[in-house]
């Protein structure tokens, strides 16, 4: 069987079925392809779920605390499965929604693995990966295995949870993602390996839920990738809730039993510890999805697993594509939705903007919650740059003091010379909601003149954002 369309895209994620219905409003005959379940990691064992899980740890959390509201809550409790079902149940919703969005854009879904047997064409085989959970019922508009051609092939296959040699999950004591998100019951205590995101973000939750939660980070530093200050009051927000942190801390061994884990930690001053818990979560990052699909045949350049490409999608290949967490860092699902719309405008003739990686915003939604764009402040002093740098607490705010949430920090990092804002990075309540206005700014290339004269609302959290501006240039009014 040969079917004949514009553009081909492998894996239906954030990334793949956004590059699909794009194509679709553009008037390009477009298929996705997917083995497992629409929509992709980010909504059914990423992004989204997660955020549920989360959810219901802050309500959780806020009820605990409800005296210091003037609330009366003497009773209340939890359950772990149904926190579990909601999340899950959210996951379903999204699953089906992307599957309405490929009717509605009139693309053809086509279940299976696919493989590129030369470029403009591929050959779709039966799914061989076991799902995690059973299936939603598929569109009964599903075409199957077969032989698909295509002027164009994007490849979007994302990426999976990078796995130790030694540590290997089991899905019983040590967990990925997938089991951390689906406990049959609430561990007392959790190991986290890896100090990113999803480190993080698991550390949160189940330590809001009761259990005794330890980290354990490689590097010298919590949240790398995030300014040193704020990932610096972050620590300390979470230690103070009761988490342990290890950074400079390497796991060497984990011996499994019955009831739980013990991980052996070689410290940075030589000695060893040993880490005891019911389970341990692997959270060390992810790798891209880049085998079994032909790119080696095809000519594609591949380093490290990652497809190489340009800033709008191109592979050394023509006609062959590549988006989202398989064509490299950051690994984020805004990132892979980006670069799926700047790859199918690229196609259709448009003249884009190629992906400008300094201005993709990240987001870490633990308590406190952590959000950052553009250049560190160590970054910037690296790259000889001249700069200002701007603070403002969140215990200056009327908003945040009325909220009860006063433990917060915007920090924004500007050239000297030029007023540009080159990054803002921010720890504390709804900073993951704040974020892209600092994002907007920085695309519009605004100046902290034009900042300076923006009027923000009274009271929300966003003037602290204005205030951190003004700080920078000594002009702080509220601090």
């Amino acid at each position: 069987m040969a079917d004949q369309y514009d553009i081909i895209v492998i894996g239906a994620g954030p990334g793949g079925y956004i590059a699909a219905i794009r194509a679709s409003q553009l008037g390009l005959k477009a298929a996705v392809v997917e083995r497992e379940h629409m929509a992709g990691i980010c909504s059914n064992w990423g992004c989204i779920p997660t955020k549920a899980m989360l959810r219901s740890a802050e309500v959780y959390g806020h009820m605990a605390h409800a005296k210091d509201y003037g609330l009366k809550a003497d009773s209340f409790d939890f359950d772990i499965a149904d926190i579990v079902k909601r999340s899950r149940g959210i996951a379903g919703r999204m699953n089906d929604g992307c599957q309405f969005l490929m009717k509605k854009n009139k693309v053809d879904i086509i279940w299976g693995e696919a493989a590129i047997t030369r470029p403009g064409e591929i050959k779709v085989s039966a799914t061989k990966k076991k799902p995690v959970e059973p299936q939603h019922p598929k569109p009964k508009n599903t075409l199957g295995e077969g032989t698909y051609k295509a002027k164009h092939i994007i490849v979007a296959t994302g990426a999976r949870p990078r796995v130790l040699p030694g540590i290997e999950p089991d899905g019983d004591r040590i967990w990925t993602y997938f089991e951390a998100l689906k406990p049959e019951k609430m561990p007392k205590s959790v190991a986290v390996m890896g100090s990113g995101a999803i480190g993080i973000e698991f550390a949160s939750f189940y330590r809001s839920m009761g259990a005794d939660v330890t980290v354990i980070e490689l590097l010298p530093q919590i949240m790398p990738v995030e300014d040193a200050e704020i990932a610096g009051l972050a620590r300390k927000r979470l230690e103070k809730r009761g988490i342990e942190i290890l950074t400079e801390a390497k796991v060497s061994k984990v011996d499994k039993s019955k009831t739980g884990v013990t991980a052996h930690v070689e410290l940075k001053d030589g000695k060893s510890k040993e880490i005891k818990a019911e389970v341990l979560i692997s959270a060390v990052g992810v790798q891209a999805n880049s085998e079994d699909l032909g790119l080696e045949k095809a000519g594609v350049r591949v380093e490290k697993g990652i497809i190489v490409v340009d800033g709008h999608g191109r592979t050394n290949v023509e006609g062959i594509w590549a988006i989202g967490d398989v064509a490299g860092p950051p690994m984020l699902a805004h990132k892979a939705e980006h670069e799926a719309v700047v790859a199918v405008e690229t196609i259709a003739g448009k003249t884009v903007h190629g992906l400008d990686k300094s201005k993709i915003p990240g987001c870490t939604y633990c308590e406190p919650q952590v959000a950052s764009v553009g250049l560190t402040e160590a970054k910037a002093k690296e790259q000889g740059r001249d700069i200002r740098v701007g603070r403002f607490p969140f215990v200056g705010n009327g908003k945040a003091i009325a909220l009860g949430e006063p433990d917060g920090l915007v920090k924004t990092i500007f050239d000297k010379k030029t007023g540009e804002l080159l990054g803002a990075h921010m720890v504390g309540a709804e900073v993951t909601e704040l974020i892209q206005g600092f994002v907007v700014a920085m695309n519009l290339e605004t100046t902290e003149e034009e900042l300076m004269h923006t009027i923000f609302p009274h009271p929300t959290l966003s003037e602290t954002m204005k205030e951190s501006v003004l700080d920078a240039y000594g002009q702080a009014l509220n601090i």
